[in-house]
């Protein structure tokens, strides 16, 4: 027992599995990129990999020559920028080491060019740039015009999240690899079938669809007052104060809660200052003598209208796309739609007038 209870499982966790018919009877090696079966020697194997987003580009490049055959199975092209990362010389790293002064400045360049992106995502026009670096960097990676015609997107860039690599499209373009558009429709006993109504053969299938970040797992075992489960009283759109804290579960607090998730910089940012948030709600508690803490539900609801509000015309919500940013309603409750600052300037602060004093 405790007083208090921070989650913190995260919110790219727990594995999702599409709802494929006949994926019980195949007969060959089945997992989930996130829970790999190391097992399983992939070495000449047919491999099936189902989904082409942010874990397939990492680990498609390194299966691909071992393979004979991959088939990759893509619902929906994404948006592929190059990483542009290059070595940090000697020289930089001497100075680096000594000069400290040197190295903040740097650090701060970084982070704020990573915040300044935030204004592609809230203003979807500013992403017509980076659509054309992406659409240039796929014509030099991909000479195939018929394969460049499947990976190249629709919609609007930022609506669903951005990938960076090296070396996925040159994966792609290998000889022993299959794109399937339209991504996979059932599976046999020893073979996946796409929406194109071919059946190819596979002795593994390897899935790279993600995780369940709306729907947090974790919430039909938290119960609050009343005993009702987080999952009862989230329903298809789930909702925090601050992403931090959830009226009517007293002393409860989570990292990474709704609307916390970012697109453009790191979310340590976020979770650090939510922990700085709850270290001061635990010591007024501690302070005061409180029995208990929660949210009002007044504060919570006028956070959340907030969030809603600023949400709306951006790329998330207007890019022509359906991503897992959307839960079950339909509403964004995974993702930040300001700058990671003024999560910071918002939340960091605790404020005793937005909760309930027991």
């Amino acid at each position: 027992s405790a007083s208090a209870l921070v989650l913190a499982p995260g919110g790219l966790a727990e594995p999702k599995l599409p709802d494929l018919p006949g994926l019980a009877e195949f007969r060959g090696a089945a997992f989930h990129s996130a829970r790999w079966d190391h097992s399983f020697d992939l070495r000449g194997k047919r491999v099936a990999v189902i989904g082409t987003g942010a874990s397939a580009i990492q680990f498609v490049p390194a299966i691909q020559p071992l393979v004979a055959r991959l088939h990759l199975f893509q619902r929906t092209p994404a948006w592929v920028l190059p990483r542009l990362g290059q070595p940090i010389g000697l020289r930089e790293r001497r100075l680096l080491a000594r000069f400290p002064l040197a190295r903040r400045a740097l650090r701060a360049k970084i982070a704020l060019l990573n915040e300044l992106q935030v204004l592609g995502f809230r203003y979807p026009w500013l992403m017509g740039m980076a659509e054309r670096t992406a659409q240039r960097y796929l014509a030099a990676a991909v000479r195939d015009p018929a394969l460049r015609a499947k990976l190249t997107p629709s919609y609007r860039m930022g609506c669903k999240r951005i990938l960076i690599s090296d070396d996925f499209y040159l994966a792609v373009a290998q000889p022993n690899v299959e794109l399937i558009a339209g991504g996979a429709a059932e599976v046999r006993e020893h073979a996946v079938v796409g929406r194109d109504g071919i059946a190819r053969p596979a002795d593994a299938i390897i899935f790279g669809t993600g995780f369940a970040v709306t729907e947090f797992p974790f919430a039909q075992i938290v119960r609050g007052r009343g005993g009702r489960s987080l999952a009862d009283v989230w329903g298809d759109s789930p909702r925090a104060h601050l992403g931090t804290s959830v009226a009517g579960f007293p002393n409860l607090f989570m990292l990474l809660g709704p609307n916390t998730g970012l697109g453009h910089t790191s979310v340590l940012i976020m979770i650090e200052a939510q922990i700085e948030h709850i270290l001061g709600a635990l010591r007024f508690v501690q302070r005061k003598q409180l029995a208990a803490i929660e949210p009002r539900q007044a504060a919570q609801d006028a956070f959340n209208a907030e969030v809603d509000r600023q949400m709306r015309g951006t790329v998330w919500t207007s890019g022509g796309c359906v991503s897992w940013y959307l839960d079950r309603s339909g509403r964004n409750s995974a993702l930040w739609p300001g700058a990671a600052y003024q999560f910071r300037r918002r939340v960091a602060r605790f404020r005793p007038g937005e909760y309930l004093l027991k």
